[in-house]
């Protein structure tokens, strides 16, 4: 059988499998509850809360930015970063719906 293309599925089933690939390392997850906790841009602070290097925190960094579902600014050597609220809300209903429209399956 032929490896399925992307383009195959509809844009939503791409754009959930999209965010759960930016949501599939625990440092994205620990990053996203660190920005969080502290409800308010973040800049070089970020590296000394996780157990990681500054250039692998960064490459974390960047998969949630390009997913939306944190902002940043950059300006020189300093970067500040903080949740897209509404990108989060939205990420939270689209998770939900397709739960719960999982769980309405009965099977065995």
């Amino acid at each position: 059988m032929p490896a399925a293309r992307k383009e195959a599925f509809n844009p939503q089933e791409q754009q959930l499998a999209a965010l759960a690939r930016a949501l599939s390392h625990p440092a994205r997850i620990a990053i996203l509850r660190e920005l969080a906790q502290r409800n308010t841009c973040i800049c070089g602070e970020i590296v000394s809360a996780l157990p990681l290097s500054q250039s692998t925190v960064s490459q974390h960094l960047h998969v949630l930015l390009e997913a939306g579902l944190i902002q940043g600014t950059v300006d020189g050597p300093r970067s500040c970063y903080c949740l897209n609220a509404s990108v989060i809300k939205a990420v939270g209903k689209a998770f939900d719906h397709f739960f719960k429209t999982l769980s309405r399956l009965e099977c065995c």
